[in-house]
């Protein structure tokens, strides 16, 4: 009973309406440029590109801009091994399937190492959720645009977000300290956890696009990576329950977030309407992300479907039912993985 008053219960706000709000900023301005130049299938990069702003949200000015920087970089490095790896399958001369194989294998590498790379830089939000998706999601698109392009756009939309993160200095009333961050200095245990948490990424990924792969190809529904994402939600966290709980959050607020998905196909919008309903999910994401992640995920839900159409359009009805099959698989993998430490500790005992 306690576990589920924790999932359904909301914490008090504080002042998320300036993260969120440079976050959707970050979105929206770079979507709608590209609107109006007619180049959508540069979306995909621009939408990544921007998840620089989502990190040091509460950080003064000069902290912030230096975590933002490092997961910046990070992003980017992310960008072009995916823009690299679509174009593996042709290189090596695979056919479909072992292409999806591919990377699924890639895309698991890519869960350890990043989770690796945020426990090193003490990056929050922790884990390499964004790095996955990212990485696939790019990865997937069947009709890659040129690569210098791509890279131009996601290394501008950086840069932007990277600007908008200190442009409230110019507010004497909104001045933080700028200081660079001291030199991170890693004990022994905390090296030591940033290898076992990657090693969990690695395990939870790689088990859930297996899983996700056989099925699909059994009976007939894609998008593997999203099974990805969902199994490392779960892996956030300082207690079991608090993991578990975040799992089934997943679950739930993706079902309802497909619900506010299915309204939005209903209204038929311009693109420029849909890059300002994704502005506006952005925002809503951020605003709960920290309080209430089952909230949040029915803002991130549409959100991701969304630009995965605005970049290969298909049918909406397949999407929704991929995703929640998808996530449903994904959670369940990553909450046996957060389980099953416990369950042989036991064992062990008994």
């Amino acid at each position: 009973m306690k576990m589920m008053a924790e999932m359904f219960s909301i914490a008090p706000g504080n002042k998320d309406h300036h993260p969120a709000l440079r976050c959707a900023v970050g979105v929206f301005i770079p979507l709608l440029t590209l609107v109006l130049l007619g180049r959508l299938d540069l979306a995909i990069f621009a939408s990544f590109g921007a998840f620089t702003g989502i990190y040091g949200r509460g950080e003064p000015h000069g902290t912030r801009f230096a975590l933002q920087l490092r997961a910046g970089l990070l992003m980017l490095l992310i960008i072009l091994l995916a823009s690299l790896a679509a174009r593996a399958g042709g290189v090596l001369g695979l056919d479909e399937s072992g292409t999806t194989w591919l990377l699924v294998l890639a895309t698991t590498l890519v869960a350890g190492g990043c989770s690796v790379a945020i426990s090193w830089f003490r990056l929050r939000p922790a884990g390499s959720l964004f790095h996955i998706f990212a990485f696939a999601a790019i990865a997937s698109i069947p009709n890659q645009p040129p690569l210098a392009e791509g890279m131009l756009v996601a290394v501008l939309v950086t840069a932007f977000c990277l600007l908008i993160g200190f442009s409230s200095r110019v507010l004497p009333s909104h001045r933080t300290p700028w200081a660079w961050p001291r030199p991170l200095r890693r004990t022994h245990d905390e090296r030591r956890a940033a290898w076992l948490e990657g090693a969990g990424y690695l395990v939870a990924a790689g088990l859930a696009g297996t899983l996700a792969t056989w099925a699909g190809q059994w009976l007939g529904f894609g998008h593997n990576y999203w099974a990805m994402v969902a199994a490392v939600v779960p892996l956030v966290g300082h207690t079991t329950r608090h993991r578990v709980r975040r799992g089934v959050q997943r679950i739930i607020g993706t079902v309802l977030g497909l619900l506010v998905m299915a309204g939005i196909l209903l209204l038929g919008l311009e693109p420029w309407q849909t890059v300002l309903v994704m502005a506006l999910c952005q925002f809503g994401a951020e605003m709960f992300i920290i309080r209430q992640y089952l909230v949040a995920q029915v803002f991130i839900t549409p959100l991701a479907l969304i630009s995965t159409l605005l970049v290969v359009p298909a049918s909406p009805a397949i999407l929704l039912r991929d995703r929640i099959i998808e996530t449903v698989i994904g959670a369940a993998v990553g909450i046996a993985v957060v389980l099953a430490p416990t369950l042989w500790r036991r064992l062990r005992r008994a």
